[in-house]
Parts: C-alpha cells; sequence; structure tokens
C-alpha cells in the first residue's frame, strides 16, 4: 500500500523565488520598472529546500508520495493584474514542475492558476493546459474567492466558472477548491477565510446542480470538508427544504474532502460522517499549522497518526490512503504506473 499525501505547499521554496514577486509588486507601485524575470536557483538551493522539510518529514512519517503545488497563502490573487498574476503562476508551477523532475518518486505536480476577480478565466484554462500538457501535473488548485475575503466573485455553480470545468473534464483533473491570502481583517487567513471557504464551497454546490452538467467533474474541498462534516445534519436538512436530492446522490459522488484536520477527535468525527470512499489522506505539512501539540507531543500537522489510530478494516485504509487518491487523480494513477507502482 502507498501513503499518498494530496495536499502539499512549497512553503519553503529558495529566497531567490520570493524575491521575484517582491519585484512584481515593486513594478506594480511603479510601472515605470522592467519587468522582472523569474529567479535564476539552482537545483541545489531546491534540493536543500526540500530535503530539509518536506522530503524528510514525507519519509519520517511514513508517507511515499504528495501532490505539490505553490504555497496557497502566496498566490495571491487579488493582487495587481492578470499580466502579474500569469507571470506569478508560471514561476510558481515552473518551480514545482522543477521539484518533480528532481524527485520524481516523492512528488507529483499541482497547478496554481492565474485568477483575478472578475476577469475571463481564459488565462487559467491556457495555464492549466499548459502544466498538465507539458509538465505533466496531476491537477490545480482553484480559488472560489479570488478578490481575497470580499467574495466578488459569483458561486461555483454560476456558468462563469463553467469554462475551467470544461477543461478539467476535458484533461481528467481534478480541482481542489483552495482559496489564498486574505486582505479582509474580519477573516484570519487559515483560521478563518480557509475554513470559510471550504464551508462555502460545499453550500454552494448543494444548492446548484453542477454534477447534473458536469457529472464527470471532481472536486476536493481541503482541512476536512471545513464546516459541513461537523453540521451534516444541518446540510441534509438544507438540501431536503430546498428540493434537492440526498447528499450522497447530489454532491457526494463528485466531491471529496482531505484529512487536513490537526486533533483525533476531529479525524475521528470526519470518519464517523463521512464514507471512507470520500475521504483522501492529506497533510498540508509545513503549511498553515507547524507546530508541536503539547498535549500529545506530535506535530498538528502529522495527520498520518490520526488516520492511524482508527479501527479501519485493511479495504478502508487502502481507500484512504492510496486507491481514492488513485481513482480522483488518474493522471497520478498513470504516472504510478509508469513507475512500476
Amino acid at each position: 500500500m502507498l501513503i499518498i499525501d494530496c495536499h502539499g505547499h512549497y512553503t519553503t521554496a529558495p529566497p531567490g523565488h520570493q524575491e521575484f514577486r517582491r519585484a512584481q509588486l515593486a513594478r506594480l507601485e511603479d510601472p515605470a520598472l522592467p519587468p522582472p524575470a523569474p529567479a535564476q536557483i539552482s537545483d541545489d538551493e531546491i534540493c536543500e529546500s526540500i530535503e530539509q522539510n518536506q522530503l524528510r518529514l514525507l519519509k519520517e512519517r511514513g508517507a511515499d508520495l504528495t501532490i505539490f503545488s505553490p504555497r496557497a497563502s502566496a498566490m495571491a490573487h487579488h493582487v495587481g493584474d492578470i499580466e502579474t498574476s500569469i507571470a506569478w503562476a508560471r514561476a510558481n508551477n515552473d518551480l514545482i514542475q522543477r521539484v518533480v523532475e528532481l524527485y520524481p518518486v516523492y512528488f507529483a505536480g499541482c497547478a496554481q492558476l492565474p485568477q483575478v476577480a472578475g476577469e475571463p478565466l481564459d488565462a487559467s484554462i491556457d495555464e492549466l493546459d499548459r502544466c498538465v500538457n507539458e509538465l505533466d501535473f496531476v491537477g490545480c488548485n482553484l480559488s472560489l474567492d479570488p478578490s481575497g475575503g470580499h467574495w466578488t466573485s459569483p458561486p461555483l455553480t454560476d456558468r462563469y466558472w463553467y469554462p475551467i470545468y470544461e477543461k478539467l473534464v476535458e484533461l481528467d483533473v481534478p480541482a481542489m477548491i483552495h482559496v489564498s491570502s486574505s486582505c479582509n481583517p474580519c477573516f484570519h487567513a487559515t483560521g478563518a477565510h480557509y475554513i470559510n471557504a471550504d464551508t462555502t464551497a460545499f453550500m454552494q454546490l448543494v444548492q446548484g446542480n453542477l454534477f447534473g452538467d458536469f457529472p464527470e467533474l471532481r472536486l476536493i474541498i481541503p482541512h476536512g470538508g471545513g464546516a459541513a462534516p461537523y453540521h451534516w445534519g444541518r446540510y441534509r436538512g438544507l438540501a431536503d427544504m430546498l428540493k434537492q436530492p440526498r447528499l450522497a446522490e447530489h454532491v457526494m459522488r463528485n466531491v471529496f474532502f482531505d484529512t487536513c484536520v490537526y486533533h483525533q477527535p476531529g479525524i475521528n468525527l470526519l470518519f464517523e460522517v463521512i464514507d471512507a470512499g470520500n475521504i483522501l489522506f492529506a497533510s498540508e505539512m509545513v503549511g498553515a499549522v507547524r507546530g508541536i501539540d503539547p498535549e500529545t507531543g506530535h506535530y498538528f500537522d502529522d495527520t498520518k497518526r490520526y488516520v492511524d489510530a482508527l479501527e479501519l478494516d485493511d479495504e478502508q485504509r487502502r481507500q484512504v490512503f492510496e486507491l481514492n487518491v488513485r481513482r480522483v487523480y488518474p493522471r497520478l494513477d498513470s504516472l504510478l504506473r509508469a513507475q512500476g507502482r
């Protein structure tokens, strides 16, 4: 059995990459400055940043591979114009591709999209196509709120989003619904904005009929599905009040939650409420919560420990750690098969 972590971010990218971002931001302040070029980062710098962090922890915690994407909080779709966003997404995705080239056994690429609130999705579609067809990425992150906490975009069920869904289905890749940083002081990024977005995404899908139009679309709602599992009765009741089908048929054939829940009782509840076939193992290690839990003496984001403690049968355990991820990410499954795994 492989242990596949479906949710990892390059939070430890070499300093030169952030220097490029600072140069981009400076040019937004002073358009007379020349467009900056992405940083010249050596393989040694990438290796040092990965081997001391994500790769070390991956091995120490007993996992085999991470689906790896750019740092979520740094996507910052609300900053700058579409040209800036395109350049930033390409630089991030190219860096992820270099990590995968250096460590193909341990990482698979997942794309950042150059979203800008109110703009058409053409640039995002082009970048998704490039990342999948040229860089061999297996999925992408899709933000339902590119405004950074001000919620100016239409719901995920709105036809505004249909072009990106059409491309996802065409390429046979899923999207993780993942927002970026919050520029609204009402919403702490990882403590409020992320969980709010996860919960909001789920309710939008309950209200609409997206999967009637896209029966093959697959979406991952991270961080354990936000508040949805904890309030499952509320959502079942709302679906009934809205004259929608049961959640199992209406939403959960196409939606999956991950295990980025950072304590045992939360993981216990997730598995008590949600079918094991809809849960993907994930940790988001070296991400939102990096410290050691004083109550357990272990890292909060060592989520394999929580899943290992569950009373699952062998088939359920293999579903969560490997089979579900391979099913939701068929291009990852193809890459693993090509590697003989």
